[in-house]
């Protein structure tokens, strides 16, 4: 059935007609034809030397070739994601080789804002960005996390046609190419699997990523920190706000990597989190599939919101050495302020009245979300599904 989604619906008819009358190219979603794209007159080694992440993404094309159920647009915009990480990587390892001491810098001790999708921690992330002590990552750099030129005008161009789709997704996580973000991306490009099931039905990738090795892929990940440090001048002994909900899923090799790492750990009620988690990934999923489907994504999401929430406890059970700080959503609703002071006596700072400021401007400006409306039943569920 056609999309209905109006802008959805015109793309998809648009580039149906454009392959039938071979006036575009129909894009394949197979290996060799997206290393083509990616490669251009290059040679396959400049893909650089790992092959590691081979797997994951002949395991992502699977996913998308036998569950997705992709339509035209869906089509186009994987293909276009997929060329974008395979150039990211030839950017990487040309850069890696020409500059090895990139992959030599430190890592500040980073504070990670640890907690399930929809828990507040874009929120959080985003008030400790107010701080110039601390380092963050901007959605270009996350999106585009190896150095290009025009990187910010991409971003913006992949934002305006991601709204112009679907205005939803806009209220459900404001953002700006500048704006302080998560670091999807830097897991893309290893074609980890946080971005990939949030857009895409891929439940065979994302459960083997659920039982494969993490260190790989978070080995990558400290190395396009470094990459990021580098080509920003940051002062190396900078501490680094760090934010994705997949670290609730890989908390162990994630604390491999970084451990010296100081984690604010946000809760907030299951059913809310897992309601608006659905409803995220609805909107998502909906632009490049004419076949989403709320129960389906519901059940999903509340069975990877059980797991990651099991897979964070028993890693800080693993690990009593780990500082961390818990947060309630509710409590940071009542008093953010009071938090926010709690927040910085455990990462031994003081919050100076500028920096309290400008946290208090943030908050004040951050209102689109507020229409954002969901519920359990639209996906499926009821309060019974939260009883263990």
């Amino acid at each position: 059935m056609p999309n209905d989604l109006p802008s959805v619906a015109r793309a998809n008819r648009a580039l149906a007609a454009a392959w039938r009358s071979g006036l575009l190219p129909r894009p394949r979603l197979e290996a060799d034809a997206l290393e083509a794209a990616a490669l251009r007159a290059a040679p396959p080694s400049a893909l650089g030397a790992e092959r590691w992440w081979r797997e994951p993404f002949g395991r992502l094309l699977d996913a998308l070739r036998d569950e997705a159920r992709l339509n035209p647009l869906g089509e186009a915009m994987a293909h276009g994601q997929i060329v974008m990480t395979l150039r990211a990587r030839m950017r990487a390892a040309k850069l890696w080789r020409r500059r090895p001491e990139i992959r030599m810098r430190p890592v500040a001790a980073p504070i990670i804002v640890l907690g399930q999708m929809r828990s507040g921690t874009t929120r959080m992330q985003r008030l400790l960005a107010c701080d110039e002590r601390f380092v963050h990552t901007r959605l270009d750099e996350s999106l585009i996390p190896v150095p290009r030129p025009g990187r910010r005008l991409l971003a913006r161009l992949g934002l305006t046609a991601l709204g112009m789709f679907n205005p939803e997704i806009a209220r459900i996580h404001p953002t700006s190419p500048s704006a302080p973000e998560e670091e999807f991306g830097l897991l893309s490009f290893s074609f980890g699997s946080a971005l990939f099931e949030a857009q895409w039905r891929v439940p065979a990738f994302a459960r083997w990523w659920e039982a494969a090795d993490t260190r790989p892929l978070y080995r990558e990940f400290r190395a396009l920190l470094q990459t990021a440090g580098w080509a920003n001048r940051d002062a190396p002994d900078r501490p680094r706000l760090l934010k994705v909900p997949q670290f609730m899923q890989d908390l162990e090799s994630v604390l491999d990597t970084f451990p010296d790492a100081r984690l604010i750990r946000l809760h907030r009620e299951p059913q809310a989190v897992v309601a608006s988690s659905a409803s995220l990934v609805w909107h998502q999923m909906r632009v490049q599939s004419d076949a989403a489907d709320r129960a389906w994504i519901g059940r999903e999401w509340l069975r990877k919101t059980r797991l990651r929430e099991q897979r964070a406890e028993a890693a800080l059970a693993a690990r009593p050495d780990v500082p961390v700080v818990q947060v309630e959503y509710e409590a940071m609703n009542r008093d953010w302020s009071a938090e926010m002071e709690r927040i910085y006596d455990f990462l031994g700072l003081e919050l100076t009245p500028p920096v309290h400021a400008r946290m208090a401007a943030y908050l004040r400006s951050a209102r689109s979300h507020l229409g954002h409306r969901y519920s359990l039943a639209e996906f499926g569920l009821t309060e019974r599904d939260f009883v263990q």
